[in-house]
């Protein structure tokens, strides 16, 4: 049986125990320590500078035990997850010293208990490398993930802790211990040979039930086969079907999900080959095989969802996770710097047919190969690998963020990636491993909708068209926050004009990656002069998030076969920024270019290539019109396009009969017009059809005033 606990926690300063309080588990110890000593709102001006007084501080939890024990049991104290480097006491003595934050615990207390038995968990100081500089580098000989040492979305706020479960557990000679549901697919899909993993020596009987709850099979061999399997399909593409299994003995039942489905990465489409010897690299292999059929991942970067990752409940996971499949999302990349999720985060993907990319957690560091930091990412590894490996979600594994780039100096040959490689082969050999992202042929970039500082530059219209990339994992185009949200997190002296003050600074919204990012002013100006208001500021910026995204994913698309992924940087937040490229307000708003990405991901949609953002009059406006379609059917409709600005209407071309076949894209004609002089300052391309195929582009309009037309005032 399992028993919660009611936990103390306290905090230790110069080797002195002070008052205790309240904790939470899951939880974060320090989120705790600011509940019970009234922190202000950490979301709200320089708030969170308050919690840089905790990292080194030394941390307890402490409960008395309760439980009931029957004859012949044994008694555990088990977690899943302690944050990072920890003891557990009982009755003041050591049982278990160990670093880590994802690797289980499952230990024995039995022999050790007296009656009246104190638990005690001691979390010791964030690990920082002393020569590092301040930030995350801190963290590169520990695998801590390093993105509370302060990111260009994450503030500098250190977390530690009990953020898992964690209870005291009785158990007899016949409890089942660890179940695993493990298969392997037949070459044509046909049979899935099952195999089940029980630590129980006990005799089990077995059962698999389909969706409506039919027994496929029943008996206590732990190698079956199912004939004619139902498979598993991502978002988009068919149902993520689940079945059911079921292992039980005499006293114990466990339950659990698995979906049938094989997953590959194979060469896109004109990749390409080195054109000299020796040919010894070239583009990545990745175009996404899923039941035998290419897929084109369109999806995001998932970032930690809080800044307390152990108040992160399976029902803020739910929301998330249904906002990205109604947004037409068939992938999550879990980005490395945060690490994995909970299981439920990994259930729910099941359910709802989210490929999962999951990275482990190095970002942008060069980890070392010493041998202390390798034996404790073999252990944390292997518990990641172990804990995931049999979820229908999982596509493949990755090393982690950008480490073969300038600033992470690592290589094919770093023993960390070595180890990664060789734990996933030996535990995982099922699912593909990449080193890092990205590799030859990806493109991470670029984060602004427009940059004039190279030749090559110019908004994302123009930047996306002229890329030939395989896959696009990282792109990003940021936004304010909305009015109501800044005047939650912005002191009311500092919100406008927007200038380097702390709040603006500490939330992201100037110098967060470049000197006037994420809010980018310089190219709010650039377009339509000095702002007004932070209300025009805001409306702006998400114009011009919502209109990039739309035509970043929609060329990406158009780019099929060749290219094979479009995921955004990225998709949510774990508190409110100022500005951020994400499509969701922590802790799970949309934004509005959330429902651009959702229109421009539809499964089948008319869209345009457009030339440019912004446009004059006189100029001769060019749009190509395509027809998109990555389902499992062939396609044919028509199409009536018109430019509106202000109150006329330019009919441009009716496309009648327009055919896309089975997960592929058409290219149809081109319209051009000369643009007319309208009193008006945008402009909007729309394509109209039936059955949800209709698009619209909102654009910048500039129709310069005529001299004679200029009003002229006294003395002039």
């Amino acid at each position: 049986m399992i028993f919660t606990q009611q936990w103390i926690g306290y905090r230790i300063v110069d080797g002195v125990r002070e008052k205790g309080f309240s904790a939470t588990v899951p939880g974060n110890i320090q989120y705790d320590y600011a509940v019970a000593h009234d922190f202000p709102d950490v979301m709200h001006g320089a708030n969170c500078r308050l919690f840089e007084g905790l990292e080194n501080n030394t941390w307890e939890y402490r409960t008395v035990l309760q439980f009931e024990k029957h004859e012949g049991e044994r008694v555990y104290f088990v977690s899943h997850g302690i944050d990072y480097r920890y003891d557990i006491l009982l009755n003041g003595r050591t049982l278990l010293s160990r670093e880590g934050i994802f690797t289980p615990v499952d230990l024995d207390l039995t022999d050790e208990l007296v009656g009246h038995d104190e638990l005690c968990v001691r979390i010791h100081p964030h690990p920082k490398r002393a020569d590092a500089d301040y930030g995350r580098s801190e963290a590169d000989h520990s695998c801590k993930p390093p993105v509370c040492y302060g990111w260009d979305w994450n503030p500098r706020l250190l977390i530690s802790g009990m953020w898992q479960e964690a209870y005291i557990e009785t158990r007899d000679a016949d409890d089942l211990g660890m179940c695993e549901v493990r298969y392997c697919l037949s070459d044509d899909l046909s049979r899935a040979d099952v195999e089940i993993l029980t630590s129980c020596a006990s005799d089990c009987l077995i059962t698999l039930t389909d969706a409506q709850g039919e027994a496929i099979y029943c008996g206590r061999k732990k190698r079956f086969s199912v004939a004619n399997p139902q498979l598993w399909w991502c978002n988009g593409q068919g149902t993520p079907y689940l079945y059911t299994w079921k292992i039980e003995n005499a006293k114990h039942k466990q339950y659990g999900k698995v979906g049938f489905r094989r997953v590959r990465l194979v060469r896109n489409t004109g990749a390409e080959d080195p054109q000299s010897f020796p040919k010894s690299r070239y583009d990545v292999p990745f175009t996404l095989e899923l039941n035998g059929r290419r897929i084109f991942m369109k999806g995001t970067n998932w970032v930690n969802p809080d800044l307390f990752w152990g108040r992160i409940t399976a029902e803020r996971y739910e929301s998330l996770i249904r906002l990205a499949k109604d947004a037409n999302m068939n992938i999550f990349r879990m980005w490395g710097g945060a690490g994995p999720c909970k299981s439920a985060f990994y259930e729910l993907c099941d359910e709802y047919g989210m490929l999962v990319w999951q990275e482990f957690m190095l970002a942008c560091n060069d980890y070392p190969d010493n041998d202390h930091y390798l034996s404790v990412l073999k252990e944390e590894a292997t518990a990641i690998i172990t804990a995931l490996r049999s979820h229908a979600c999982l596509a493949f594994w990755c090393g982690g963020n950008e480490l073969f780039n300038g600033w992470s100096g690592m290589t094919d040959q770093s023993l960390p990636l070595r180890l990664l490689n060789s734990l996933c082969y030996e535990l995982d050999r099922e699912h593909p491993f990449l080193m890092t992202s990205p590799l030859v042929g990806m493109g991470h970039g670029g984060y602004l909708f427009y940059d004039g500082s190279t030749e090559m530059g110019g908004d994302v219209f123009q930047v996306f068209a002229r890329s030939s990339n395989i896959a696009y994992t990282e792109f990003g185009i940021p936004s304010m926050a909305s009015i109501e949200l800044l005047e939650q997190i912005i002191p009311a002296d500092e919100r406008f004009p927007v200038r380097e003050t702390e709040s603006w600074l500490l939330h992201h919204g100037l110098k967060a990656w470049k000197p006037q990012s994420h809010v980018c002013p310089e190219i709010l100006e650039h377009y339509w002069g000095e702002p007004k208001s932070l209300s025009d500021m805001v409306e702006h910026s998400a114009w011009l998030q919502s209109v990039g995204y739309l035509a970043s994913f929609e060329e990406m698309r158009r780019q099929w076969p060749h290219c094979s992924a479009a995921l955004n940087w990225c998709y949510n937040e774990p508190w409110i920024t100022a500005a951020n490229c994400s499509i969701l307000s922590y802790p799970d708003l949309p934004k509005p270019a959330y429902f651009s990405v959702q229109s421009a991901l539809r499964p089948v949609m008319f869209s345009a290539r457009i030339p440019k953002f912004d446009w004059r009059a006189g100029e001769t406006f060019r749009a190509g019109i395509w027809l998109l379609n990555d389902t499992q059917s062939a396609v044919r409709a028509n199409v009536k396009v018109l430019l509106r600005i202000g109150a006329q209407t330019i009919p441009l071309l009716t496309w009648e009969g327009a055919e896309a076949a089975v997960n592929s894209n058409t290219e149809g004609a081109q319209v051009c017009c000369v643009l007319p002089h309208v009193d008006a300052d945008e402009m909007t391309l729309c394509l109209q059809s039936e059955n949800g195929l209709s698009s619209s582009y909102r654009l910048l309009y500039r129709c310069p005033v005529p001299e004679e037309k200029r009003t002229r005032t006294m003395n002039q």
